[in-house]
């Protein structure tokens, strides 16, 4: 096994070694010093502020348009897949809590050919969420214009493109100023967001069940009760599971690691399963799959209208600003923070790494993450954007469990992790086969994509980075 990171890439760099000391109190870096601020409550936040976003407001009418009131089943298979995954991540976040997440926790189990697929797949995957979230920004602002009278002519879908774009330019500008002022709105954003849904969500739930209003008109036979549609459905919603793993990138912060990284981890993949679940449900009582796939987009738009009137119209188009924004905000800030760590270990590079002197930010990486999303958002093609995200992000989960299981095998020394996944090698093994397995349900047309990006990135790793050795790669 190496023990440190060795060779060069094609332009002669080296990995940037880095050392790690463990403490109570802080992770202590040759960058900086992270003090273990974040209890389970910030932990928590973390994991539901990333995952409650555009998926919840975009999807509905989506996905009931594929299965109608099965969709329910749909989210919560996505769910347990983020579930079997989440316990893996959180060991090998406690023996590594470093930036980069998964890219880290590949690259130093699988070596460096996977770390490069992921890490740099990792960067692509990003940008077709973000660019998703982006459209579905501009349809939610479509919504708004009409909700307040103003027209936007015969070309509607060029709008659309319109303004997915100027908000990705205005995101990658606002994240290149400072993460503080990112940090800032995405942590009001999520605070007012959670507040609105949790309201609307329960008023909807007494309406459909009876409490309060008619008997719902949803749930017909036209229901695709069968497990091929669900599964089908459920690789095209996992887009909305992305955000989980974001919190072992945050691992060297928490206070108690190893009680508390796979607590938040997990409850925040379960208290977001039950919100989907619940949205859904309410989504697909209130009109049946017709309807909903006529709505399109923005379905949940009608499903306020009909429950609360244009109040709640009103209510959901905010939301659905206010969801769509965060998701892209912090999107286009991990995307490049995921360039950052792999050009740091010269599997790109070292350029894409430079901070910029006045904001202290990695301004070419935020370029590098901005660039290709506001050339997708222009698509419009949202299901196509949102499915090869899950593609990309279904291969590094189900890495990260074989990962564990590797790591495991051989039990290095540097390997001290404060939670181990219980049940020997049975969880990551099954989560590996359900995040592989899930692919197959993906549309062709996405695989296709999905896949020529896994090519293309194994083929940069032969071409740019073949010598390089990553610390710790079994």
């Amino acid at each position: 096994m190496s023990t440190g990171p060795s060779g060069t890439n094609l332009e002669g760099e080296a990995p940037v070694a880095e050392s790690v000391v463990e403490t109570d109190e802080a992770t202590i870096t040759d960058d900086a010093e992270l003090e273990r601020t974040l209890g389970i409550v910030g932990g928590l936040a973390i994991g539901i502020g990333t995952m409650i976003g555009a998926g919840i407001f975009v999807f509905p009418g989506l996905a009931g348009a594929e299965v109608g009131t099965a969709a329910t089943a749909s989210f919560a298979v996505s769910g347990v897949v983020a579930l079997l995954v989440a316990l893996p991540t959180s060991e090998l976040a406690t023996a590594m809590p470093k930036s980069g997440g998964g890219y880290y926790f590949i690259s130093r189990g699988l070596g460096t050919l996977a770390g490069t697929v992921v890490g740099l797949s990792l960067w692509l995957g990003l940008v077709f969420a973000t660019a998703f979230y982006l459209v579905g920004l501009g349809f939610y602002a479509l919504d708004a214009l009409a909700l307040v009278g103003i027209g936007v002519g015969a070309n509607p879908g060029g709008i659309v493109s319109a303004l997915a774009v100027v908000a990705g330019i205005g995101f990658t500008v606002l994240n290149v100023t400072g993460t503080e002022n990112a940090a800032k709105l995405q942590n009001g954003i999520v605070a007012l967001l959670l507040s609105m849904l949790v309201a609307f969500l329960a008023l909807g739930l007494f309406d459909v069940l009876g409490v309060t209003g008619a008997a719902p008109s949803g749930g017909t036979e036209a229901d695709r009760w069968a497990a091929l549609p669900i599964l089908s459905t459920a690789a095209l919603v996992f887009t909305s599971y992305l955000g989980f793993a974001q919190v072992a990138t945050v691992a060297g912060e928490i206070k108690r690691p190893g009680r508390n990284l796979p607590l938040a981890m997990i409850g925040s993949v379960l208290i977001v399963t039950v919100m989907y679940v619940v949205t859904i449900f309410v989504a697909t009582s209130v009109f049946d799959r017709t309807q909903l796939g006529t709505f399109g987009e923005t379905a949940m738009v009608e499903i306020g209208r009909e429950l609360l009137g244009l109040p709640g119209a009103f209510v959901i188009v905010v939301g659905g600003l206010l969801a769509t924004m965060s998701s892209a905000n912090a999107s286009i800030l991990s995307t490049s923070r995921a360039i950052y760590g792999v050009s740091k270990d010269a599997l790109l590079p070292r350029w894409a790494s430079r901070i910029n002197l006045r904001y202290g930010t990695p301004h070419v990486a935020l370029g590098m993450a901005g660039g290709p999303v506001i050339v997708l958002a222009a698509t419009r093609e949202v299901q196509l954007l949102a499915e090869v995200a899950s593609f990309l992000h279904l291969i590094m989960y189900g890495l990260i469990c074989v990962a564990l299981v590797a790591i495991r095998r051989d039990e290095p020394e540097w390997y001290e992790p404060e939670f181990r996944v219980p049940g020997g090698p049975v969880i990551p093994v099954v989560g590996a086969v359900a995040s592989f397995g899930l692919i197959a349900f993906m549309d062709p047309a996405s695989i296709v994509v999905g896949g020529f990006v896994i090519l293309a990135t194994a083929g940069w790793y032969l071409y740019y980075a073949r010598d390089v050795t990553l610390r710790g790669a079994l």
